[in-house]
């Protein structure tokens, strides 16, 4: 009996799986070393069929960043059954563990793209936007002012936790409710002073 043919890929199921060859690239390197050659290579394609779906090594980069900054939020997006604390919690545990697991991942995402094309940096930037957002949106629930000084604040402590997340969790490798304890205490912190400050 003549072996089954494989089932042809449809052109998005094709880009997917590119893009996805991409992202499991940033489990061990980072960005900047993910070009069009090593990708062809790793996904067993082509090189011209790379620039058919992506047009440049920079549409690609965009694409994989997006990949990777979309699993992100999908494993941190905060849960509507629970109460703002303990939202914000679970969502602070949920990241924690995926940084756990996609360390190299979460490091290309929050430094490895420091240095490159603005569009990617957007991307990683619109992630901190929609982060901060879903903490102002809890902190207006237990009556918190929304005010500059808040939006401010959230942001700056978004980043202020990819940083520790970076030395606690990947660098030190420090226990995840220990982490978790610290950020909410800072977050805290962080909120009780923007009601001090009069920002217009």
């Amino acid at each position: 009996m003549p072996e089954e043919r494989r089932a042809r890929l449809t052109p998005d199921e094709r880009r997917a799986q590119l893009i996805a060859t991409g992202v499991n690239f940033l489990a061990d390197h980072p960005l900047d070393e993910l070009t069009m050659d090593v990708l062809a290579q790793r996904a067993g394609v082509s090189r011209p069929l790379l620039f058919h779906y992506f047009d440049t090594r920079q549409g690609m980069h965009l694409a994989v960043v997006t990949m990777a900054r979309d699993s992100l939020l999908r494993a941190s997006e905060p849960r509507d059954d629970l109460e703002p604390r303990d939202r914000i919690r679970d969502t602070l545990l949920r990241i924690t563990e995926f940084v756990r697991q996609h360390q190299s991942t979460f490091h290309s995402l929050v430094r490895g793209i420091a240095s490159g094309d603005p569009a990617v940096r957007r991307v990683v930037d619109e992630s901190r936007d929609l982060n901060a957002q879903r903490l102002i949106d809890a902190f207006t629930e237990l009556g918190t002012p929304d005010t500059p000084a808040l939006r401010v604040a959230m942001r700056s402590w978004v980043a202020f936790t990819e940083e520790t997340l970076l030395s606690l969790v990947i660098d030190r490798d420090e226990d995840p409710e220990q982490v978790v304890r610290f950020l909410e205490g800072t977050l805290d912190g962080v909120v009780a002073a923007t009601g001090a400050l009069q920002l217009s």
